[in-house]
C-alpha cells in the first residue's frame, strides 16, 4: 500500500462492493450505497449501478457504447435501491435496455443504455492535448489530508475509490486564480483491479460524475467551499469509443460552454494515457448560489 494513500485499498473495495448487485429476479436487482455526508446517494454511483444492472441482462460479448440518463429524485444512502431493467431490443449487433432505480416505489433515475458487439470499421479520433503527466499533478489525497476530520473531506479521502488530480489545481478549498471555462483532470481507481469490461466502464461513469460540473465552478471563480453553492446533476450522457481500464490513468479534457437560468452545461473528452480517445461525456446540472444567482436548490438526485 502506497504511503501517500493509506486508505486506497479500503476505498476501492468499498466502491467495487456497491457495484456487486443482488439479483432478485432475472431483470430486477438491488444495491446499496456509499455513505456520503448527508446520506444522499451520489449520482455517479447510481449511474454505475444502473449500467451494471442493464449489463447483467445482455450477452457478454456486447459492450455498452452509450447511455442517457435523468436524475429524478434524491436517494437515501441508508436504504437499498431497486433497479428494474426493461429489455427494449436485441438485434443482430445492438441491444438496448431501459433501467429505472427506485426507493419505496419512487423513481430516482431513468436511464437507457445501448450495447454493441465488437466489429471492424473506419477509425479516427481527435488528438489528446499536451498536458503535464499525472505524476506532475498534485494528488487529491494530499489536498484533502489537511482537512481530515471534516465530513466531506473524509468521504473523498477515505471512501471514494478514485485518485483525482487537477492539472490546473484543486477546487476543493480554493478558487482558480485564472477563471477559465475548461479544465484537465487525471483520474484512475486508487488500486489495480481485476474486473470485467462492464465493471471498468461502469467505474468510469461513476468517477466522471465526480468532476463533470467543475468547469462551471472554475469558470465563475468559485470553489466547492464557496458558501451557498448548489451543484446537482440533472442528466448525463456518455459514449464509450474504445476499451479502457478504470485503474489506468485517464485524462478528462473538460469545458463549460454555457451557464444560464440556474443551469450549466459541461462536456468532456476522455483519453487514455497513451492518447486514445476512449469516451465522450456531456452533463447538465443545477448551478446556483444562494446569494441570488438562482435562488434555493431543488431536491435532485445527482448532487455532486
Amino acid at each position: 500500500m502506497k504511503p501517500d494513500d493509506p486508505w486506497g485499498e479500503a476505498a476501492v473495495a468499498s466502491g467495487l462492493g456497491i457495484l456487486d448487485l443482488t439479483p432478485l429476479e432475472p431483470t430486477v436487482f438491488e444495491g446499496n450505497s456509499l455513505r456520503v455526508p448527508g446520506d444522499r446517494v451520489f449520482g455517479g454511483q447510481m449511474l454505475a449501478q444502473g449500467l451494471i444492472a442493464a449489463g447483467h441482462t445482455v450477452a457478454a460479448e456486447r459492450h455498452v457504447h452509450s447511455l442517457h440518463a435523468y436524475f429524478l429524485r434524491p436517494g437515501d444512502a441508508t436504504r437499498p435501491i431497486r433497479f428494474e431493467v426493461e429489455l427494449l431490443r436485441d438485434g443482430r449487433s445492438f441491444s438496448a435496455r431501459r433501467t429505472h432505480a427506485f426507493q419505496e416505489g419512487r423513481p430516482l433515475l431513468s436511464m437507457i443504455s445501448s450495447f454493441q458487439e465488437g466489429e471492424e470499421g473506419f477509425d479516427h479520433s481527435i488528438l489528446m492535448p499536451e498536458v503535464p503527466p499525472p505524476d506532475e499533478a498534485q494528488p487529491g489525497v494530499e489536498v484533502l489530508r489537511g482537512y481530515e476530520g471534516q465530513p466531506m473531506a473524509d468521504f473523498w479521502l477515505k471512501d471514494a475509490p478514485f485518485d483525482v488530480r487537477h492539472v490546473e489545481g484543486t477546487l476543493f478549498d480554493r478558487v482558480d486564480p485564472h477563471p477559465r471555462a475548461y479544465q484537465t483532470t487525471w483520474m484512475r481507481i486508487r488500486r489495480p483491479i481485476d474486473v470485467s469490461e462492464l465493471t471498468h466502464r461502469a467505474l468510469i461513469v461513476f468517477g466522471c460524475d465526480q468532476v463533470m460540473l467543475e468547469p462551471l465552478i472554475r469558470r465563475h471563480g468559485i470553489s466547492w467551499a464557496t458558501p451557498g453553492i448548489t451543484i446537482a446533476s440533472l442528466d448525463h450522457a456518455m459514449w464509450w469509443h474504445r476499451s479502457a481500464r478504470a485503474d489506468e490513468w485517464l485524462l478528462f479534457v473538460q469545458d463549460a460552454p454555457t451557464a444560464q437560468g440556474g443551469r450549466g452545461l459541461t462536456g468532456a473528452w476522455v483519453f487514455s494515457e497513451d492518447g486514445r480517445l476512449v469516451a465522450s461525456v456531456a452533463q447538465e446540472g443545477v448551478f446556483r448560489l444562494a446569494n441570488g444567482l438562482g435562488g434555493q436548490a431543488d431536491e435532485l438526485a445527482g448532487s455532486s
